[in-house]
């Protein structure tokens, strides 16, 4: 399936003078017949359960832009998402890295196995250093950013049929300044989201933190966790505040060791603000990452689970797998998310 990229300024000019659900002029790529077969349809809600995707699912596809994102989402099948700061804070005008992000990550790998060169540390290094430059200059503009571009976001996708239930900018961490936080929470709530994500940061003082923060804002932090997740793993922050929350992935979960994922979503749901989704082999066999139905996350009985006790929260697609030849990752999210629709309609 082959996604069409957006025209970005004309987008922003024209959608900014929409009223909203108006139909007219909107850019070439969601006039009619694009966005009708889309518009006021919940494209992925089944038997109460809505199935939504995170933007990092799309990592692969060369336009990473708000507008194209939104279209690999409408082509996917699904009308809600999990916002990165990538595809927002671009669109909001934040300066763009100089830093070659899929360079940086393939470096820390060969880091962390151990196969590193001498010539790769040092180009790390330098790496990191415009990064620490890059990431002052980031502060700055956060410290000015214009939320009103946030909410023509919002009202693009909403336009679209997508709703933004969530969103993970990069604003959170224990480098992240008191004033990026505000930003951030701000920002979410412009864009429509219950609640921001952030890597769990394995930090009290953090946790802590965050959760008075969240509540003067009124919204939600949920904390996501890898394979350092344990049935235990977000009791201290959930004690800490009634707005910390949890972003549980059950494929990491899974692939951890543990067995009881059924009962830890039954004893925390009223705690989980959105749930990532992924097929992984546990602890014993291996720990891959696998087209659905071919591991062993249990993601039929959690989906039923899901619709038979009416949880709120969101099951979002993250799509780690590799990407078979021939597809692209647009196709590998829309077949998870029918995978999804046939578990629950069967």
């Amino acid at each position: 399936m082959k996604s069409q990229s957006l025209p970005r300024r004309k987008f922003i000019a024209t959608t900014a003078t929409l009223a909203t659900g108006a139909l007219v002029g909107i850019p070439k790529a969601f006039s009619s017949p694009n966005i009708l077969k889309y518009y006021g349809k919940e494209l992925s809600v089944f038997k109460g359960v809505q199935v939504g995707v995170i933007t990092y699912s799309y990592r692969s596809m060369p336009d990473q832009s708000a507008e194209a994102t939104l279209q690999y989402v409408l082509d996917s099948g699904i009308s809600a998402i999990e916002l990165m700061g990538g595809p927002a804070e671009s669109f909001a005008g934040m300066p763009q890295s100089p830093i070659d992000g899929r360079r940086m990550r393939s470096l820390r790998r060969k880091l962390r196995a151990g196969d590193i060169t001498d010539d790769e540390k040092k180009e790390m290094t330098e790496m990191s250093d415009q990064m620490d430059h890059y990431n002052a200059t980031v502060r700055e503009w956060r410290s000015k950013a214009p939320l009103t571009k946030f909410e023509v976001l919002k009202k693009m996708y909403a336009d679209a049929g997508v709703s933004i239930y969530c969103f993970k900018p990069g604003a959170f961490g224990t480098r992240n300044t008191d004033a990026e936080i505000n930003y951030g929470m701000k920002a979410a709530k412009a864009l429509g989201a219950s609640h921001v994500t952030l890597e769990h940061p394995s930090n009290d003082d953090r946790t802590l933190k965050l959760g008075q923060m969240a509540a003067k804002h009124n919204i939600r932090v949920a904390y996501h966790g890898h394979t350092q997740q344990t049935p235990t793993f977000w009791d201290t922050a959930l004690d800490q505040s009634d707005y910390n929350a949890m972003n549980i992935d059950v494929g990491h979960y899974v692939a951890a060791g543990y067995k009881d994922v059924l009962a830890l979503l039954k004893e925390k749901n009223a705690r989980i603000s959105s749930m990532h989704l992924k097929d992984r082999k546990n602890k014993e066999n291996g720990q891959d990452n696998l087209p659905w139905g071919q591991g062993d996350t249990p993601i039929t009985e959690i989906l039923k689970l899901m619709s038979t006790e009416g949880y709120k929260f969101p099951a979002t697609v993250e799509l780690e797998y590799k990407i078979p030849e021939g597809s692209d990752a647009v196709q590998e999210v829309r077949n998870c998310r029918d995978f999804c629709e046939k578990m629950l309609t069967s």
